[in-house]
């Protein structure tokens, strides 16, 4: 079932948000893979089953929770339903993100809302539920999936950057209120990610270009490459990283201009 992968995590559980497709179905599939048992949530809920018979193939164990993460309520019941089916959750996976890139005089209020409540409050929302088990603990890790968004503006993301500045500081009281009781927090920065949605803004060769310029690497993230960042930091081998924020740009951090 593991394959040839670096971690095992055998014995552990995982809770993935917005598993149903990109970073958080590969996410999801690869916590799996190394032996976890995943619960995973996301609006879709047919692509929640599809990702379950799929875990299920290789003799994991999933279970899905469909939830729409703009809405408060649903957040919380999502969180308390999969730890639930979990007994317990050690590593929680605030993956869930959304975006509608426009410039700044034509924002749209209910965009903003339901940025700031997906990309910022869901992750506040499902910590604060699933802590107290993990303070009961004393174990756990939460790794937020933040953005190189979070470091610099990017035209047409007024909200989108917002939302991750936001949830990196969060991610920072996160760290200082929860470390005392064993529970490391992190966030992966990731620059554009060869995802759904990352190919539905960037996909546009013409548009992409000028920004894999500004990257030293010159392209763009693949999916693994992510996925295998989060692992290690839920592994024991990070066991003293916490409070972080890892950024995988490609460089773009290190340039001055």
């Amino acid at each position: 079932m593991k394959g040839n992968l670096k971690y095992d995590f055998t014995g552990y559980t995982v809770l993935v948000t917005g598993a149903s497709k990109g970073l958080g179905r590969a996410t999801a599939l690869t916590f799996a893979r190394s032996g976890a048992r995943v619960g995973c949530c996301a609006r879709n809920e047919e692509a929640l089953k599809d990702l379950q018979k799929e875990i299920e193939s290789f003799g994991g164990v999933c279970h899905i929770q469909a939830a729409d993460l703009s809405d408060s309520s649903q957040c919380l019941a999502a969180a308390a339903s999969l730890e639930n089916a979990l007994g317990h959750v050690d590593i929680l996976v605030n993956n869930a993100g959304i975006s509608f890139p426009e410039i700044l005089t034509d924002l749209d209020t209910d965009h903003w809302d339901k940025t700031l409540n997906v990309n910022l409050r869901a992750p506040a929302l499902m910590s604060k539920a699933l802590a107290p088990g993990m303070i009961s603990r004393r174990k756990g890790a939460i790794i937020n999936v933040s953005s190189n968004a979070s470091l610099g503006g990017i035209e047409e993301h007024a909200a989108y950057c917002a939302s991750k500045y936001g949830l990196e500081g969060l991610s920072k009281v996160m760290a200082v209120e929860l470390g005392p009781h064993n529970i490391r927090v992190n966030t992966v920065a990731p620059t554009v990610i060869l995802t759904p949605m990352g190919l539905e803004v960037w996909g546009d060769e013409e548009k992409a270009a000028p920004l894999k310029e500004k990257i030293p690497l010159g392209r763009f993230l693949e999916t693994e490459e992510v996925t295998a960042a989060i692992l290690f930091l839920a592994s024991e081998e990070a066991a003293m990283i916490h409070g972080e924020s890892l950024v995988l740009d490609g460089g773009v951090n290190a340039c001055l201009y």
